[in-house]
């Protein structure tokens, strides 16, 4: 792939072929990009700090509800330069890349807001919703930012062959090796809320913040989870769980408690085809964490399945292992009709890929909640989920919890 440079340097100063891969993705993913000025996202705009800190969601909501930019001319002049870059008009307005940071509120009472309307704002004691944690990139899947147009991403497919040479001969046979390619598309995940004319016009400093974390949370948990379980057949991205060629290992005709021998075939399956390198983890629900810490590993050790848990995380079979309630627990199999059978997911994250185009597209409608003087937020972001092999994966889909 032109890159025998780098990887005699990797090799010079002892790096790790699964090292070298992500460097190898991100150059290769590169030169499927169109140019992008300064050889930055097309969204990100090198604003001083003093323009991020002056940028204002609130503001641009104000004035695609108002159509009035009187006042939010920075917002509109980053939008308006976002455009030219991309050739392409924005539904509302691009937020860009500077600026972007990691329901429904009106401000009449403390839930919906209100609560951050005054003088006297504890941004800091803010009440956090309870939400599922973001596993994916936690577990060291791949992502590619900044992305422009449709990527492919090319991959070997069959290693050569080998002959053994006659003495004083030659060979005499060609060998090739077979590649293919992954091809990453935008594919766009949306979130709305309303906002009420109260907190539109009223609000402090807080709900600038409040709205930017809301929107990009919810969008970051729709792209987790689609990259656990996105299902096949719709306009999303398809998740581990769902994409052919990943290794099933099946407990029972209806779904069964997970055994060590089951944990251990996860392994296995991906050690089978030489997939058990990089980033090896174990991912399930709260559920499947707590069937495996109450199952014993044998009759005599005492020993649980999962060991060594807190904030989460623990080692199952020796590997890290990750509890998030974004792997689905509404599973079925068989005669197991009530849908709460447990997914398991063990394999290298590094070859989950998370392809970003970057650009956040704000809009606003004004006609849900018109009479009330409100407005519905919307935002929409475009990304793609590829797994670079499928054999680097194995899923349990049947584990009983209950």
């Amino acid at each position: 792939y032109g890159l025998s440079d780098e990887a005699r340097c990797f090799i010079d100063e002892g790096k790790s072929v699964d090292e070298f891969r992500k460097i190898a993705i991100e150059k290769i993913s590169a030169r499927n990009a169109k140019p992008m000025q300064s050889q930055k996202p097309a969204s990100d705009l090198g604003l001083s700090d003093n323009e991020k800190r002056e940028y204002s969601f609130m503001r641009a909501l104000n004035a695609l509800a108002s159509k009035d930019w009187k006042g939010a001319e920075l917002e509109r002049e980053c939008s308006e330069e976002i455009e030219k870059r991309l050739g392409r008009t924005a539904m509302g307005v691009f937020v860009p890349l500077d600026v972007q940071n990691q329901r429904d509120f009106d401000g009449s009472t403390a839930a919906k807001g209100g609560a951050l309307i005054g003088t006297e704002l504890k941004s800091e004691s803010f009440i956090e919703l309870l939400r599922n944690r973001l596993v994916v990139k936690q577990a060291g899947a791949t992502v590619l930012s900044g992305l422009v147009g449709n990527v492919d991403i090319p991959k070997a497919t069959g290693g050569l062959n080998t002959y053994w040479v006659p003495r004083n001969g030659a060979l005499s046979t060609e060998s090739e090796a077979s590649t293919g390619k992954i091809s990453l598309t935008p594919k766009t995940i949306g979130v709305f809320t309303d906002i009420g004319r109260g907190l539109l016009k009223q609000a402090s400093i807080g709900v600038e913040q409040y709205v930017r974390k809301l929107l990009a949370e919810d969008i970051a948990l729709g792209i987790d989870k689609a990259a656990l379980a996105g299902a096949t057949g719709g306009d999303n991205p398809v998740g581990v769980l769902y994409t052919s060629g990943v290794n099933v290992v099946a407990l029972g005709a209806n779904g069964d408690v997970p055994t060590h021998e089951k944990i251990v075939e996860l392994e296995s399956k991906v050690a089978a085809a030489n997939a058990d390198i990089g980033n090896l983890v174990y991912i399930t629900n709260a559920a499947g964490r707590g069937k495996l810490k109450t199952t014993k590993i044998d009759a005599g050790s005492g020993l649980m399945l999962w060991q060594n848990g807190m904030n989460g995380e623990g080692m199952l079979n020796g590997y890290r292992a990750i509890a998030s309630n974004q792997v689905p627990g509404n599973l079925t199999k068989g005669g197991h009709e009530t849908p709460n059978l447990s997914a398991i997911i063990f394999g290298n994250w590094s070859d989950l890929i998370i392809g970003e185009w970057g650009i956040l597209d704000l809009n606003v409608d004004t006609s849900v909640n018109s009479l009330a003087g409100g407005i519905r937020v919307i935002a929409l972001q475009d990304v793609d989920i590829a797994l670079r092999r499928a054999e680097s994966f194995a899923v349990i889909k049947d584990m009983i919890t209950a």
